[in-house]
């Protein structure tokens, strides 16, 4: 693997990709409201080749088989592949194919895939215009790409709720963050100067769930921000703690914990001379 998104690579394939692995089905009922928008984005069904970029535990892989299509899910966190591919054997898919590696460098085939698709695993390469560049290449022409990413930092309740109970800097738009696509304008221009074409950015708005009730979330947001709080000294972090339940409280439904959020979904088709 190349030295681009290193530090990236050092996360998700460490302690980052560890949590999210140990916590695959608490995330995915977290974003659920958003996975069949996207999917239906992708157009795939049978005889389709569907490039899965960041994969993580294979959600949208394994829906994109279930629909009938060949898939490669590609990510650089081996913990989490390996429960995709867990996944995989239990759901009975064959068609569904996992590879360690990263989607800005590695070396595909050119025009091999009918789609490329993407939830949430575009916001953090080192070079998005090079890993662009990459995946229109592994497209067939006229192939599509499809995207869900989040919207900027202000549409994201949950993200500005814990970033405030926590003392934290929230991530910015710039560098690899899960915010960098936010503003739609910049991914036109990227998709349209690395070789894409008919770019259509549609908004969705849908409640996030954290957790079954204020102490399920608590440990859950305690646990992927566990950064913040070891920033914290002691004293600090009891409030800091207290803080988060009581954000958690006031965000508590019979139907769980839930936040507001917002993401872009984005498609796109290969142009002609790419």
């Amino acid at each position: 693997m190349s030295r681009a998104n290193e530090k990236q690579i050092q996360s998700w394939d460490g302690p980052g990709g560890g949590f999210w692995a140990a916590h695959a089905g608490h995330f995915d009922r977290g974003v659920a409201a958003y996975q069949s928008d996207l999917e239906d984005a992708t157009g795939a069904g049978p005889g389709d080749r569907v490039l899965d970029v960041g994969s993580g535990n294979g959600t949208t892989a394994i829906g994109l088989a279930g629909r009938g299509a060949g898939v490669l899910g590609i990510d650089v966190s081996r913990s989490m592949l390996a429960v995709a591919r867990e996944r995989a054997a239990v759901a009975g898919l064959p068609g569904v194919e996992l590879l360690c590696a990263d989607a800005q460098t590695h070396p595909f085939e050119p025009g091999s895939f009918d789609v490329v698709v993407s939830r949430h695993g575009v916001m953090f390469f080192d070079d998005p215009a090079a890993a662009f560049t990459n995946l229109a290449r592994a497209l067939r022409p006229d192939g599509r790409l499809a995207l869900l990413v989040w919207q900027p930092l202000e549409r994201q309740e949950w993200l500005v709720a814990f970033m405030g109970a926590l003392r934290a800097t929230p991530p910015g738009p710039d560098g690899p963050s899960p915010v960098s696509f936010g503003d739609p304008e910049n991914v036109r221009r990227l998709l349209d100067s690395t070789g894409f074409v008919d770019v259509d950015v549609s908004g969705l708005d849908r409640p996030m769930w954290y957790g079954d009730d204020v102490g399920d979330a608590t440990a859950f947001v305690e646990g992927h921000f566990s950064w913040a709080l070891e920033a914290l000294g002691p004293g600090e972090r009891a409030t800091a703690r207290d803080a988060l339940r009581t954000v958690m409280a006031e965000h508590e439904t019979p139907d769980g914990v839930l936040f507001r959020s917002a993401c872009w979904l984005v498609t796109a088709r290969k142009g002609p001379r790419r």
